[in-house]
């Protein structure tokens, strides 16, 4: 058989140098030895339970920084404000020092009452309290919103999809799946909006004082390689994204993308776990498109040949095909 015959500088040993010198994708996404496993990453699981959903109605109860206004019916001489001291007490005219934290408005006025009474300036008086301020009768928003997140008031009965909406709404990025810290709770109140608005009455669950709405952004897949376009592209509740798909939203593969040597990178735990996908049998319909999951990585490799001979444009393509005839004339 005669020698390949392959002059100095020629595009085909440019091709074979540049592949030599790209790394292999399995070396480049080794990751963490199999085995492993901590146990991290598991999917949260929604909360079903009606008794956790939607607890008895709460009446707010008054807290260290509350400002309150105290009136009595018939008296108009007598309407203090005062704000109540960290460690919950308030100091009233004619009535002194009562502690009142953690008492509901009702129960508040009640025990104001009693010592307007025990300093004997009145019989029977009729307290009523009034709210000026309160930095505690809040419910905290944070995570993805359209909106800025922060502080949505909780005086009166809110709602889930009320309090979504006074912080701006969710964006295409925001997942779904909603958490809801609550004081007293071990456990958080995991709640699917899901996308038929028909089953909306059951994920608008109460909120109260204290609750934490935690937005989480939505699941991504990661496009990487030899896309037209290199992106982190969304996954959409309830609606799986395949590899086809992927590629598409990606733009499709370039000219020098390997097709038949496309990567999906997973990682369960601390491990990482590489798929090679065919993806002119997936476009054929030879073999399944694969359903990719929330941070899986596509990679589609390049090829080095293919990648010389673009750079090169038109002037290395007809180098390479006169190689090609020199080599097969010579074989002859």
């Amino acid at each position: 058989m005669p020698f390949l015959k392959v002059k100095i500088g020629s595009p085909l040993l440019l091709a074979i140098i540049m592949a030599a010198a790209v790394p292999s994708t399995r070396a480049q996404f080794a990751g963490p030895a199999p085995g492993n496993d901590s146990g991290v990453n598991h999917p949260l699981k929604i909360t079903t339970d009606p008794a956790l959903l939607f607890p008895p109605e709460r009446e707010p109860t008054i807290a260290g920084g509350d400002l309150l206004m105290v009136h009595i019916y018939g008296a108009t001489d007598y309407n203090p404000t005062a704000r109540v001291s960290l460690d919950g007490s308030i100091a009233l005219p004619l009535a002194g020092v009562i502690r009142i934290q953690g008492l509901t408005l009702s129960q508040a006025e009640h025990a104001i009452a009693e010592h307007l009474v025990a300093g004997g300036m009145y019989v029977d008086p009729q307290v009523s309290i009034q709210v000026m301020e309160t930095p505690n009768q809040i419910i905290t928003v944070t995570g993805e919103t359209k909106g800025p997140t922060g502080i949505v008031p909780a005086l009166g009965r809110r709602r889930l999809l009320d309090v979504i909406a006074a912080a701006g709404g969710l964006p295409s990025t925001a997942s779904h799946v909603v958490t809801v810290l609550r004081p007293g709770q071990d456990a958080p109140l995991v709640i699917d909006l899901g996308n038929n608005p028909a089953n909306g009455a059951m994920a608008n669950v109460p909120l109260f004082a204290g609750d934490t709405v935690v937005l989480a952004r939505t699941g991504v897949v990661y496009a990487l390689g030899a896309f037209k376009s290199q992106s982190a592209i969304p996954l959409v509740s309830n609606s799986p994204l395949t590899v086809l798909q992927a590629i598409t939203i990606a733009g499709g593969p370039n000219y020098e993308g390997k097709r038949e040597d496309t990567r999906i990178i997973r990682t369960e735990g601390t491990r990482r776990i590489e798929v090679k996908v065919n993806m002119a049998r997936v476009i054929a319909g030879k073999d399944p498109d694969p359903v990719l999951q929330p941070d899986d990585i596509l990679y589609l490799p390049t090829s080095a040949l293919k990648a010389a001979i673009r750079a090169g444009g038109i002037a290395t393509l007809m180098g390479v095909a006169q190689l090609s005839s020199y080599i097969t004339l010579n074989q002859r």
